[in-house]
């Protein structure tokens, strides 16, 4: 599924599934890239980890990862996490802290971009970013994983310019995220 060359877009390719030999639990890894109207961004890219397959959005709160699609981005309001307002504050109990939602996700609802914290995965459903993942055994790294969500909120602003939303629960026009792979 090839990204569209328009607009601020997030292209993530699933790879691999890792499984923790400790506890059987698994996670789906990718590579993401951040395009600004089909020309690579130095800098914004990486790995992602996500909840096991297959994707499902039919179903509500079902742990997988989202289906192979193009989503529309969001500023998020929660509890948990903002795209504006988010706190500056390294603590992982600190809260919000930075996200940005992936919105037309049927059934599913708050599927986020967000960071992932010092562990195996920190996502149902959602997607963390992260530098390198090249088994299972390796943790994310919380502070590196925020700063990399920070970057895509960042970076988001200053392609947008004025269209970039002033407020939480807006569409963040012209952005979307292409994901595309379904390892087994």
């Amino acid at each position: 599924m090839p990204i569209s060359k328009q607009g601020w877009e997030l292209h993530i390719v699933r790879q691999t599934v890792q499984k923790r030999a400790s506890d059987g639990k698994k996670r789906t890894v990718g590579v993401y890239q951040v395009y600004h109207d089909g020309q690579p961004v130095a800098g914004l890219s990486g790995q992602t980890a996500e909840s096991r397959g297959p994707g499902d959005n039919s179903v509500a709160e079902n742990g997988k990862r989202v289906e192979p699609g193009v989503y529309p981005l969001w500023t998020q309001d929660g509890t948990k996490y903002d795209t504006i307002g988010y706190v500056d504050n390294l603590s992982t109990s600190a809260r919000p802290k930075p996200g940005i939602e992936l919105k037309n996700t049927g059934a599913r609802a708050e599927i986020l971009i967000h960071p992932g914290v010092n562990g195996f995965l920190s996502s149902i459903g959602c997607i963390n970013l992260c530098t390198s993942l090249p088994n299972a055994a390796e943790p994310i790294s919380y502070v590196g994983s925020r700063r990399r969500v920070i970057a895509l909120i960042d970076d988001m602003k200053a392609f947008l310019k004025n269209d970039f939303p002033s407020q939480n629960s807006r569409r963040i026009p012209r952005a979307q995220v292409v994901i595309e792979g379904e390892p087994a």
